[in-house]
């Protein structure tokens, strides 16, 4: 599939947005002791909205025609990207009342299980957004149950790193967070690991299985077409294998190893500012190396029937 750029930031920072707005409302309303002000949660949450709604505003540059943006929510029973938009506009008043309990300094059950509602809420607008491509049969690489699962342990994971920059900045900095981000990384990494090793078993679909023509190795001859057409540069996007390997190393480097030396240095020597810098930026990076290869990798049934083997 064609990496488009608005939709590689959109995932990446919408999903940081909502995983550190989840981990900020959980902290608040789940641990033992306050690690955060109150003028601390605000701006974690200001910063998380801030990252949701440029993440939401690029995704328009992807359609053809920003103006229908609006169509994307006609069909909420059958349309993961539909209820993905509903999830994702819905948020905003429920984020607009934790962060008025927050900014009162509410304490109580109606706290707690607002900033719970909060947290579960953009939890599941990340799924939704993986489930827009773990729905196509019609890529095997997208069509698993490892879709999800990555694009919320990838939020989550951006979202702790921030989330732990914003604690340090403040007093009473908790080990117990620092340890949570951690544990986080190493988390999405094994998710990230295992869905690779998933996408290189053998191909599920060839063009003997396309044309049903099974007994004897089948060739196409004529793809009925002289020069490139949607289809082929939209879901034929062709890279080097040796290029693609090169990409994964950077992918583990810079959004799982890097960050976790950081946070694990931190862990060892006291919080150290510039550590959780280094960490988020090699994340960023990372990440985005990883939604780029999300779609390069991704292959097109329809790519049987122009020239490819197998998909």
């Amino acid at each position: 599939m064609h990496p488009a750029f608005s939709v590689i930031f959109f995932t990446v920072t919408s999903g940081a947005g909502y995983g550190l707005f989840a981990i900020t409302a959980l902290y608040q309303a789940l641990a033992a002791q306050q690690v955060m002000s109150p003028v601390q949660v605000l701006v974690s949450c200001a910063i998380a909205l801030f990252l949701i709604t440029i993440g939401l505003i690029s995704s328009t540059f992807h359609l053809a025609n920003p103006k229908n943006a609006w169509r994307a929510f006609s069909r909420v029973r059958t349309s993961w990207l539909a209820r993905e938009g509903l999830l994702a506009i819905l948020f905003y008043p429920i984020a607009a009342g934790y962060l008025y309990l927050v900014w009162q300094d509410m304490q109580g059950a109606v706290m707690n299980a607002t900033a719970i509602l909060a947290a579960v809420w953009a939890v599941v607008t990340i799924f939704s957004t993986g489930m827009i491509y773990a729905c196509l049969k019609t890529i095997r690489q997208w069509n698993n149950a490892l879709t999800p699962v990555n694009y919320i342990m990838l939020g989550v994971m951006l979202g702790s790193i921030i989330f732990v920059i914003i604690a340090s900045i403040g007093e009473g900095m908790s080990q117990g967070v620092i340890t949570t981000s951690a544990y986080l990384i190493a988390i999405a990494a094994v998710s990230k690991l295992v869905y690779f090793f998933w996408i290189g078993a053998p191909a599920g679909s060839t063009i003997n299985t396309a044309t049903s023509f099974t007994n004897n190795m089948v060739r196409l001859l004529d793809v009925g077409h002289t020069a490139g057409t949607f289809l082929t540069d939209e879901f034929g996007f062709e890279v080097a294998r040796t290029r693609l390997l090169a990409l994964r190393w950077m992918v583990a480097v810079f959004a799982f190893v890097v960050p976790a030396l950081m946070v694990w240095l931190s862990l060892a020597s006291g919080p150290v500012t510039i550590a959780y810098v280094v960490a988020l930026l090699s994340a960023f990076g990372g990440v985005l190396t990883e939604r780029w290869l999300f779609f390069a990798e991704a292959r097109h049934v329809v790519n049987l029937y122009h020239g490819s083997q197998q998909c």
